[in-house]
């Protein structure tokens, strides 16, 4: 079962990489981009019996290894 784990920054969480690439993308003459969030995609292959226990076990990977619970938020989609 395929299991995609997006993990982005919780909202007030300075983004310095987002900072960046906004700037770079103004100098380019992009004014018209506000602002950039970065993130990062995390795609699983899980091995099991239902996608309840799939979201299961790709919650308890991402509260303990993927993503920093006091920075960062994610979302779990199960396919």
């Amino acid at each position: 079962m395929r299991v995609k784990v997006s993990v982005k920054l919780k909202p007030g969480v300075l983004d310095a990489e987002g900072r960046a690439i906004q700037k770079t993308v103004r100098d380019l003459g992009y004014d018209q981009v506000a602002e950039i969030r970065t993130g990062k995609l995390i795609e699983l292959d899980v091995d099991s019996a239902t996608p309840e226990k799939a979201r299961a076990l790709a919650t308890e990977l991402c509260d303990k290894i993927l993503a920093n619970p006091v920075i960062e938020q994610y979302e779990i989609e199960v396919d």
